[in-house]
């Protein structure tokens, strides 16, 4: 699925977009200081949008769940890094509200908010134990992995630790989590890889 329709809030993914917003806004003082004496002013990073954590209901994730096969199948004809046309874009909202969302950019939060909770998941005990827990587990595995090339495990390596700096936001309704872990295996085998 292209990147541009949905962000596949994966571990590394959260961590990657809270890591763009994080050195955006963390950094801000140290941009400041360094305004003074640089020659010339230069452009702020592109900050991420920021997640809109909502309470998830059940009425939802079975929308999530019964839209995934048609959305994927529109998202799947379009070229990688390709924002859609106003006809896609048409045809994902339609899709949306077809399953019960107001439109593409709610069942998009919808989906975020799945994907901020499953980032959380031990894929191995089906329980949820944060994403700094995830993350950890997923260093362990790399490291521990003899087949893997010296060069794939550095980056792989790198991009973990690097997640691992900037932690994924608390997830602000607790209820969430008990809900997603009600339907993990149904969002893991619809979602797929997208997702853990």
């Amino acid at each position: 699925m292209p990147a541009l329709l949905r962000p596949a809030l994966t571990v590394l993914g959260v961590a990657c977009l809270l890591s763009a917003a994080s050195l955006a806004s963390s950094g801000t003082a140290f941009a400041q200081a360094k305004q003074q004496t640089a020659p010339a002013p230069q452009a702020a990073p592109a900050q991420a949008p920021a997640l809109k954590q909502i309470a998830l209901t059940d009425k939802q994730l079975d929308g999530v769940l019964a839209a995934q096969k048609d959305m994927d199948a529109i998202t799947e004809k379009l070229p990688e890094n390709t924002a859609p046309d106003q006809k896609v874009i048409g045809q994902l909202d339609g899709v949306a509200r077809k399953n019960g969302f107001a439109g593409y950019d709610d069942y998009n939060n919808v989906l975020d908010n799945i994907s901020l909770v499953l980032g959380g998941f031990d894929p191995a005990t089906k329980k949820y134990v944060g994403t700094e827990a995830v993350i950890k587990s997923q260093i362990a595995q790399v490291q521990a992995d003899k087949k893997m090339p010296a060069k794939d495990k550095k980056e792989a390596l790198d991009e973990l630790n690097e997640a691992l700096k900037t932690p994924a936001p608390q997830v602000e309704n607790k209820a969430n989590i008990d809900l997603v872990g009600k339907y993990y295996d149904k969002l893991v085998a619809v979602l797929g890889d997208d997702q853990n």
